[in-house]
């Protein structure tokens, strides 16, 4: 059982909070964050799934607006799997290494491109199982692909539903009180119990845009929260309303990257 939640709102005692109330309220704030971010969508630019797949690898310990800055050059240059899987080390690297551990992930594009070229035709695969039999893909990796990508011949999305647990996620269902796990695939798999399978890629935008916007990892702008109502945690952040707001990485009402 996960932490109590009951009586977030009033400052009550916290009772332990049954599973059946705990679905409840997890998939009330799921609503309440898709008012407040109905835009949220994946934030690597990309118009293809394999574009989409070198992103999100070279997003890792990056931000996504840092990604967006060196993938259209790299696109350019390298704009199918055969040609990356040609390209040269060093020169990749080069193009690369302002998202940081450009080594490996020179490494894991490499190895991934000519994966896709050698086993798929030069295809990315549509189902998880695939995916991450790619170097440098792991189930994250293959979520975000798999949930976002769309297909250039038919101009429709993969649509494969998926958990992205990435850093902001797991913060945020934890502060939640939907999981006290730490591994990414038990996380993943518990709070996919919570959801239906179809909400699970949009469950994930709308956690990542509050996680990067508002309930910061060292500083959560808790008095400025739309949600705070309903967090276990409200109360570990900044309190007060007008040095809360003054956190947020996001102007209420608007979309784009974070501030």
């Amino acid at each position: 059982m996960t932490r109590a939640a009951a009586d977030v709102s009033d400052g009550k005692t916290a009772k332990p909070e049954t599973h059946t109330a705990l679905v409840r309220r997890a998939r009330r704030i799921y609503r309440e964050l898709g008012e407040v971010y109905p835009y949220a969508k994946a934030e690597l630019d990309a118009e293809n799934p394999f574009q989409l797949l070198v992103a999100v690898i070279l997003s890792a310990q990056s931000t996504d607006v840092g990604v967006n800055k060196v993938t259209p050059a790299l696109f350019r240059k390298y704009p199918t799997p055969a040609d990356l899987a040609e390209a040269d080390p060093e020169e990749l690297e080069t193009m690369i290494k302002t998202t940081g551990f450009f080594h490996n992930k020179a490494k894991s594009l490499l190895g991934m491109s000519k994966a896709l070229v050698e086993d798929f035709d030069g295809r990315v695969p549509r189902k998880l199982e695939q995916m991450v039999t790619l170097p440098g893909v792991g189930r994250k990796t293959a979520n975000v692909v798999l949930g976002n990508a769309i297909d250039p011949e038919t101009g429709k999305p993969f649509g494969v539903p998926g958990i992205t647990v990435d850093t902001h996620f797991g913060r945020l269902v934890r502060r939640f009180g939907w999981t006290d796990l730490e591994d990414p695939v038990k996380v993943e798999h518990a709070i996919g119990e919570l959801f239906p399978r179809k909400d699970w890629t949009v469950l994930s935008h709308r956690l990542i845009y509050h996680g990067r916007r508002v309930c910061h990892a060292k500083k959560p702008a808790c008095g400025a929260c739309p949600i705070a109502n309903l967090c276990p945690s409200r109360g570990i952040g900044e309190q007060d309303p007008v040095k809360a707001a003054a956190l947020l990485k996001y102007k209420p009402g608007e979309g784009g990257l974070p501030l």
